[in-house]
């Protein structure tokens, strides 16, 4: 079997982790969390939670992990499922290895992005949302590989987890397993070191959380930032990976925009 290496894209405030626990649940598939992290650090200097923890961990050497990545799962698993954040995959990168991995965009609507990001933290920037550097991504594998990866929308999939989750897997050319719908609470060794900080609503979860219409009140200082990332959301929400309506085959997706 042919080894699948997935690299899935995804901005903060996501369904990213929950889905890395899907994936490795499976039992067939080894995961990687965020292996660009350390290089991340090293290279801009933020001073992130477990900063010095997560580069002294860590792979800081890109073309290092990049290695890593295109060589496949660890452990010789058919399927190798890498969480990527957005903004990691800094400029200095070269990306040419990326037509080499099979891409899978994570988006949500940045108005709840920003609404959970202001839960914890005093401010957040144009750069923080993360879908501005999803769209370059995007668009750089639609032009290497001449087809467009598959776009999941957050509140799309948290409406119908097994719906989308088999249509995905149709989609990869994989069989889908019932285990990706519920995975035991607590943390993984896969979790990075950063986990402890960020992970606490995943370490108890035990499945997707049930979709529910969230009230969003944004101070109105931060309407040029959603002015800046509404649009690019937009363009790979229209992308987005869509089940039938009514759906008569889990595995069946409308047709893309060309």
């Amino acid at each position: 079997m042919t080894m699948l290496r997935l690299a899935v894209w995804s901005g903060p405030r996501n369904i990213s982790t929950a889905m890395m626990r899907a994936w490795e649940n499976r039992g067939d598939c080894d995961v990687v969390d965020e292996p660009l992290y350390a290089h991340y650090l090293a290279q801009t200097g933020l001073d992130h939670p477990g900063r010095d923890e997560i580069i002294a961990c860590g792979e800081t050497d890109w073309r290092k992990v990049v290695a890593q990545l295109v060589r496949g799962s660890p452990t010789g698993k058919p399927l190798f499922y890498q969480k990527h954040m957005t903004h990691h995959l800094l400029p200095d990168i070269e990306r040419s290895w990326l037509r080499e991995l099979t891409h899978v965009f994570l988006i949500r609507d940045p108005r709840e992005v920003l609404a959970s990001y202001l839960r914890t933290r005093a401010t957040a920037t144009v750069e923080d949302i993360g879908v501005l550097q999803e769209l370059e991504i995007f668009e750089q594998v639609r032009q290497m590989t001449g087809g467009s990866p598959t776009v999941i929308d957050a509140g799309d999939f948290l409406r119908a987890p097994e719906a989308h989750l088999r249509a995905l897997c149709a989609h990869l050319g994989i069989a889908f397993s019932p285990r990706m719908l519920h995975w035991p609470p607590g943390a993984r060794p896969s979790d990075g070191v950063w986990a402890p900080y960020w992970y606490e609503a995943v370490w108890r979860s035990s499945g997707f959380e049930p979709w529910h219409e969230r009230s969003i009140e944004l101070p109105d200082s931060f309407a040029p930032l959603l002015a800046r990332v509404m649009p690019p959301y937009e363009t790979l929400l229209a992308r987005r990976l869509k089940l039938m309506d009514p759906p008569t085959q889990a595995s069946t997706l409308a047709a893309r925009p060309p």
